[in-house]
């Protein structure tokens, strides 16, 4: 909303001044201006003369030093910021329990007195799958009501979603509907989200700290710290690495490129376990970027500020920003900045912007909303960080040390008269040579890992670059000697062209370390198959493995795949179970539950 004279209490000189600075302010520095402006409120009330002597006031009952921090995560960066969260606290003198979602009891939620939740919103706005049975229940009937209960919720999202971090506010209202108050206001964080969570952390220890001692608190400071105690290199410290080989998996004529990139770690200290994934950072397309500039007329060599650094403009819309994504937030921040009506009136309207910013990237709004009379300085301040990549390691670090190996499909389509091209992959595909370097991290997932009793089995379901984590499960099992059962489900366009690491999967096939295997090509018959019919006509062998104790991976595409297959799953459970549909779906409910059901999905 543009602050007018007549709407605010402030005066036209302010109102101008507080126009350009607002739209210009990142999610951190607006959290901070809020807790900053509170604070010097607090502190002029406190400092007022007293009007009148009053009896002192009960002294505040103590807060019980008991925090359970429940989390629900996808990819693990959920359960990470609550592990440090927890860490945190315990430095600070509470006792802390930390779990996943799905390992607590619902029913102990009565003997909480103070909880934090941190939580990612998954898809269109669902949670996470180690979050499905407690939202449900604290969104159902049995939930409790409440007393002297306090909690905050800290939320994980991609702005440009519909539904940015709805599983944290979901959460957030619930839990204040039951009887709960809140310790600190939510955050709701994007792909960015260490500055923001560093914040949270802070007003959470000083809310709970209320009434303590004066100890000195741990500040967002020491919280980043000890969030990247275990490791030199992290997210926020990304290690430079040398790309040994890159190669197009994809047989001539095929209409799909995949490349399979082998990484250097070498010196780099870094770790990983088959399910994990590997963070990457890229540039934009340099094509793009100098279409950016000549539309803004902008002098690449401009000096610009990014945080504490000052790098040429060309460097930051090349390295350090997001281009090819518009977001509902950045629309608004530029509709801000602009003095275009047709754009503020765009921005107020949610189901036009809506429509507006799919597909579209920055370069579409420049020429659809010009001219732009706001410096390079207040433009690049509005745009979202450039947010990395997590790819499925395809890779075992027992069999290849100090390697890692990725495997990415490139993407490229036509959208509103111009040819998109995904910023990560196409680096990868069109850009990158072995000798180049990448910034890169490991993103550990607790959430898609091999069981620990190397005999039970397991059945992996990765069409396309799904396939890239159960190469990464059979190079570990071939390592150790695993000695359970495997079979995978594997599907693509084209046997001839798309059959990605066929050597390999019918030479572990040979020498036994995968026990079935079962390809769906969709592109080769009339008739298109799928992954989900072959799990179809080998029914009655899946069940049986169901009950032998298997455990199920699904990687891959969500909306789509993984969904079939999460209905074929139900429906073979219901038809050789001999159970109605309800007594599948929890059967279906109780294996994930046990973590006999992973998925890695996107």
């Amino acid at each position: 909303m543009q602050l007018q004279v007549m709407n605010s209490p402030f005066n036209q000189e302010q109102t101008e001044l507080l126009n350009r600075l607002l739209p210009t302010l990142t999610e951190t520095q607006s959290l901070w201006l809020s807790g900053y402006l509170a604070a010097i409120q607090s502190s002029t009330l406190q400092a007022a003369p007293a009007v009148e002597e009053r009896p002192a006031p009960a002294a505040a009952p103590a807060i019980p030093k008991e925090v359970t921090i429940l989390f629900g995560s996808q990819t693990g960066n959920a359960q990470n910021l609550a592990k440090k969260a927890g860490k945190t606290l315990e430095e600070r003198g509470f006792q802390v329990n930390v779990s996943a979602m799905s390992d607590f009891k619902p029913n102990n939620l009565k003997k909480v007195k103070n909880l934090l939740i941190v939580v990612s919103t998954h898809g269109e706005g669902d949670p996470p799958d180690n979050a499905l049975t407690f939202h449900e229940f604290i969104h159902g009937k049995r939930a409790p009501k409440l007393e002297d209960f306090r909690y905050s919720v800290l939320a994980l999202g991609d702005s440009s979603y519909e539904f940015f971090c709805q599983t944290g506010k979901d959460f957030d209202k619930r839990l204040e509907e039951i009887g709960g108050t809140r310790i600190t206001p939510r955050v709701d964080c994007d792909l960015d989200f260490e500055e923001p969570a560093a914040v949270w952390a802070e007003a959470v220890l000083a809310g709970l700290s209320d009434g303590e001692s004066s100890s000195p608190s741990p500040s967002a400071a020491s919280f980043s710290a000890s969030a990247h105690a275990e490791s030199v290199y992290s997210r926020s410290n990304p290690f430079r690495a040398e790309v040994l080989e890159n190669i197009n998996l994809n047989g001539r004529g095929s209409n799909k490129e995949t490349r399979h990139l082998e990484i250097s770690l070498e010196g780099s200290g870094l770790t990983y376990q088959p399910g994990d994934s590997l963070g990457v950072y890229p540039e934009n397309d340099p094509k793009l970027v100098d279409l950016l500039l000549a539309e803004m007329n902008w002098d690449p060599e401009e000096a610009v500020r990014v945080k504490e650094e000052t790098v040429t403009l060309k460097e930051a819309l090349s390295s350090h920003f997001e281009i090819t994504v518009l977001t509902k937030p950045l629309v608004e921040k530029a509709a801000n900045l602009s003095g275009n009506e047709e754009l503020h009136q765009l921005a107020l309207d949610s189901s036009r912007l809506k429509s507006y910013i799919d597909g579209r990237d920055l370069i579409d709004l420049v020429r659809d909303f010009k001219p732009w009379s706001s410096s390079a300085q207040e433009f690049v301040s509005i745009l979202r960080k450039m947010p990395a990549r997590l790819y499925s390691i395809s890779s075992s670090f027992e069999a290849n040390p100090d390697e890692v190996h990725l495997t990415i499909g490139a993407v490229r389509y036509d959208a509103h008269g111009r040819e998109r091209k995904g910023v990560c992959s196409i680096l990868c595909a069109e850009r990158l040579q072995p000798g180049d370097t990448l910034p890169v991290f490991i993103q550990h997932n607790e959430n898609f890992k091999l069981p620990e009793n190397p005999e039970t089995p397991i059945i992996m379901v990765g069409p396309g670059t799904g396939i890239a984590p159960f190469r990464s499960f059979m190079q570990e099992r071939e390592e150790k000697g695993a000695e359970g059962k495997s079979w995978l489900f594997f599907g693509d366009q084209h046997f001839v062209t798309d059959f990605l690491y066929q050597t390999e999967w019918q030479k572990w096939l040979k020498d036994g370390v995968l026990s079935k295997l079962d390809v769906a090509f969709s592109r080769d018959d009339d008739e298109k198959v799928y992954v989900q019919h072959r799990m179809q006509e080998n029914s009655r062998e899946l069940f049986q493995w169901l009950e032998q104790g298997a455990a199920v991976y699904i990687c891959g595409d969500e909306k789509n795949m993984a969904h079939d297959v999460h209905n074929t799953l139900i429906d073979i459970i219901e038809k050789e179970g001999g159970m109605s549909r309800e007594q599948a779906a929890e059967y279906l409910a109780d294996m994930q539950k046990n973590k006999r059901y992973q998925r890695d999905v996107y």
